[in-house]
């Protein structure tokens, strides 16, 4: 990601400005860059791990028909999401942080709500108070973490149909983005020093400054009301 930021600033600097001086002003795009960057990726490491958590549920609910304990059922799903994902998977992680926090006594609804509260995933943070009510309350268990799963996977499928209706419409935005630079390359391969006098001169340089707030305006608007189809 800090490469791809590096790499933002160094492009804007030249298409811009040509000028190695303009990456230190410019060096603030490098850092939107960067937490656009890690915003998604942190989007797509919680929705995996939701769908890693809806896997943990169900194989917890198996467990719990074979008389085991609720805390015993979180220990003993761990082995089938090593076998599933991995030992280094999201999961496995957090069943490891669970099975510590177990073996110090502390109660598994305050360990679930932590694992909520660090994973910032609404799946887990759900599934925590709603196994806490009725851990607290009573009634049948089983059914009610089959029932909290099922739920957990539909509402996961129906992001998932989302991103991918989402999904081409982000391609058309993304060839969007990248017209601009494509047609001043363009120009500027076919006809050499057409764009001389945008550069190194005042003029030239608040006429380019103006562009770069429009482009960057234009998709930080195309990336919000993809974010916001996306949430609806």
């Amino acid at each position: 990601m800090v490469g791809i930021s590096i790499g933002v600033v160094l492009l804007l600097s030249y298409f811009f400005y040509r000028s190695v001086f303009a990456v230190l002003p410019l060096s603030f795009t490098g850092i939107l860059a960067f937490r656009y960057l890690y915003a998604g990726r942190l989007a797509g490491q919680q929705e995996e791990l939701g769908q890693q958590f809806r896997e943990c549920i169900l194989a917890v609910s198996v467990t719990l028909q074979s008389g085991y304990a609720i805390e015993n059922a979180f220990l003993e799903s761990e082995q089938d999401m090593n076998l599933l994902f991995g030992e280094n998977s999201f999961i496995c992680e957090e069943l490891r942080v669970i099975r510590r926090g177990l073996h110090i006594n502390i109660p598994l609804e305050e360990l679930l709500r932590d694992f909520g509260a660090r994973s910032n995933c609404e799946e887990i943070v759900w599934f925590a108070e709603v196994f806490s009510i009725a851990k607290r309350n009573g009634g049948n268990l089983v059914e009610i973490i089959r029932g909290t799963a099922e739920l957990i996977g539909r509402k996961l499928d129906a992001k998932r149909e989302i991103a991918a209706i989402l999904s081409g419409k982000r391609m058309e935005l993304a060839i969007m983005e990248g017209m601009p630079f494509l047609f001043f390359l363009y120009i500027g391969l076919t006809n050499p020093g057409y764009f001389d006098t945008l550069y190194h001169n005042l003029s030239g340089i608040a006429i380019m400054t103006g562009c770069l707030i429009v482009y960057l305006a234009a998709f930080a608007l195309g990336e919000r009301m993809l974010r916001s189809i996306g949430r609806k």
